[in-house]
């Protein structure tokens, strides 16, 4: 026993020397001799500059950094663990949107990310809210979208002790983020945010998670009360363990509100060098037959939009956009192709892969011609360089900021340069037949009495206002879209990305209004993927901030069948129902309509109706639109 009591008093003495920083063995036999009376809790306050009768918390630290950093919003889903962040983030001003599925408030995190060319936040209680939102985050990371995480924890001392939602988050979010942090001080809050931030919207942008255990949350007074201390301590062991936690809390409180930096840290983006970028314009003004493919990576800032457009411009080249550049050159730029990619790429003798990755999308690089000369530029090493040596060969590799590389090459050309006009021309034409070819297919009617999907997709082109962001959310019906539904500016559409998604719908909805709580926004879905965030109506209501949903109802997951029934004969699991999709939205307060053959001629008529209930800010709405099927997209993959 006595051996016992020995190494329980130099453990103590050993903890009092490093939390204290005691330098002396007078300092720490008189805290022994605190220990062994039972007292000493004003002394370790004076001690660790704690100020017990503040009724401040650690919400408040992390909430003063996010105003700081311009966070407009965060989108949540409640729980105790962050109740003080959501409290003090209001307080400030700081708009909290609730959500009815912890992954929509990360997708809606993202979309904010995108569209404002900054942080998004998601904030979402411990064990499964975090656990939900997996999905969302690894979809983040790989769209490079600047986005933090702030996730609850159980209290520091049970950690690992069977508490309420307690499991190892850390593990889960190290691979899937760009930085990772568990804060245990209230003094490390204003750092450790600062830094997050600063990790997301640096170099590649990405996610990042901040995880904060209940206990460095709430106030002084409460977690002093729920700590467990023995108000009837007797004996040398049960007054240690008091003194003990005393210890514990005061640390963790220790010199909470004195001042700190709270303002963003410079953030770090590579740029080109200036004989690199020398390099691309001999290549561009060699070139007869360039083509320009740009990514999402080229929205990201410090280049705005407009500028981008400017240097696309001088640079002269037929253009295809993909993900967030879709919309870059509006609805009908002379430059921008849709429809012949294949056969520009095999023709080119110059292509510049301006953020755009030699994955699947481009069958990992095999669609690029051994003829033609190769610059890649992309801020992320293993996306500039993905597949390579295997299947396609750069002349020029740049790891640098795509937009400010683009800049930089139109100023370095210069006003005489000579733009490759022929053979924009001859790219024009072809898109122009396979564009005559789809019309063809658009104005066909369907035997089976439901509406040519196609067709309806036109005449929801033809509806949307000029300020309409549009969100994708689908397999089959959305890939049609991207042929036929064109944005009107850049930023204004929304996709998944890479890992192919589905379920964004409602959060990217959710998001981008609002951002832009005066402009319509269009989710279009398909029958499938609405299921994953149509219970989001509820949000839309809740918040006043309406949407409107278009779905392609064929009663089938139809990216699938495509391949897997003429395969296998077989249509299990890929059948669905005619469901009215329109009367769940209804029953969620908003404005919905079915489209079928019976009313078919009045499609139009309906989506006015539907942007003129948006308009109003009063309801979403939502048309569920009974399509059959078609070859449109016959030989797509679908895996």
């Amino acid at each position: 026993m006595v051996l016992f009591l020995v190494i329980i008093v130099i453990i103590i003495g050993l903890l009092l020397w490093k939390w204290l920083d005691i330098r002396s063995t007078d300092e720490l036999t008189n805290m022994l001799k605190l220990v062994s009376s039972g007292n000493g809790q004003h002394v370790l306050s004076n001690a660790f500059q704690v100020d017990e009768k503040s009724k401040r918390h650690g919400g408040e630290l992390v909430a003063s950094v996010l105003k700081a950093h311009d966070v407009e919003e965060i989108f949540v889903l409640c729980g105790g663990h962050i109740s003080p962040i959501l409290v003090a983030a209001e307080k400030l001003g700081i708009k909290i949107v609730d959500t009815r599925h912890e992954v929509t408030a990360v997708f809606a995190a993202d979309a904010v990310a995108r569209l404002r060319q900054s942080i998004g936040v998601a904030a979402v209680t411990a064990g499964p809210g975090l656990t939900n939102t997996i999905t969302a985050v690894k979809n983040a990371q790989m769209a490079e979208s600047p986005l933090l995480l702030i996730g609850g924890a159980a209290p520091t001392l049970l950690k690992g002790r069977g508490a309420l939602q307690d499991i190892d988050q850390m593990v889960l979010f190290r691979p899937l983020c760009k930085y990772v942090a568990r804060v245990e001080r209230l003094r490390d809050i204003v750092p450790t945010v600062r830094e997050a931030i600063k990790a997301a919207k640096s170099g590649c942008p990405g996610p990042v998670f901040v995880e904060f255990p209940v206990d460095v949350l709430y106030p002084y007074e409460l977690v002093v009360k729920e700590i467990g201390f023995n108000p009837n301590a007797k004996g040398f062991i049960q007054k240690a363990l008091n003194f003990y936690l005393r210890c514990h809390v005061s640390r963790q409180f220790s010199s909470a509100w004195l001042p700190q930096p709270i303002t963003p840290l410079p953030t770090s983006i590579p740029m080109p060098k200036s004989e690199q970028i020398q390099e691309i314009v001999q290549l561009v003004k060699s070139a007869k037959r360039p083509v320009l493919l740009i990514g999402s990576q080229a929205t990201l800032p410090p280049v705005k939009p407009a500028d981008l457009v400017k240097a696309v411009e001088a640079l002269g080249c037929p253009v295809f956009l993909g993900g967030m550049a879709r919309g870059l050159l509006g609805k009908d730029h002379p430059l921008q192709m849709r429809q012949v990619r294949r056969d520009a790429l095999k023709d080119a003798d110059l292509t510049i892969l301006a953020g755009t990755v030699c994955d699947f999308r481009l069958s990992y690089g095999r669609t690029l011609s051994k003829k033609s000369k190769i610059v890649a530029l992309n801020r992320n090493y293993s996306q500039l360089t993905k597949n390579e040596k295997a299947f396609w060969n750069s002349n020029v590799s740049i790891q640098a900021d795509v937009a400010t590389s683009l800049v930089q090459v139109a100023n370095a050309l210069g006003s005489d340069h000579s733009k490759p006009t022929d053979w924009v021309k001859t790219l024009r034409e072809k898109d122009d037949e396979k564009e005559a070819a789809n019309a063809k297919k658009i104005e066909q009617k369907m035997s089976n009495g439901f509406l040519n999907p196609l067709n309806f997709l036109k005449t929801l082109d033809q509806s949307l206002p000029d300020d309409a962001i549009l969100v994708a959310d689908g397999g089959d019906f959305v890939g049609s879209a991207a042929y036929i539904v064109r944005p009107r500016g850049p930023l204004q559409w929304l996709d998944p990305g890479a890992f192919g998604t589905l379920g964004v719908g409602g959060g990217f909805a959710l998001g981008a209004k609002t951002v832009y709580p005066k402009r319509p926004v269009y989710i279009i879905w398909g029958d499938g993927s609405c299921g994953y965030s149509l219970m989001e109506y509820d949000t839309f209501a809740r918040h006043k901030l309406p949407v409107i949903g278009i779905v392609g109802n064929d009663a089938c997951w139809t990216q699938i069948a495509r391949e897997q029934v003429p395969m296998f004969q077989s249509s299990v699991a890929v059948d669905l129902a005619r469901t009215r999709y329109d009367n769940v939205a209804k029953s969620l307060g908003s404005w919905g309509e079915t489209i079928d053959e019976t009313n078919a001629e009045s499609a139009r008529k309906v989506l006015d109706e539907a942007l003129a209930v948006c308009r109003s800010g009063q309801q979403s709405a939502l048309v569920n639109v009974l399509i059959g099927k078609t070859d449109f997209r016959e030989g797509s993959i679908s895996v």
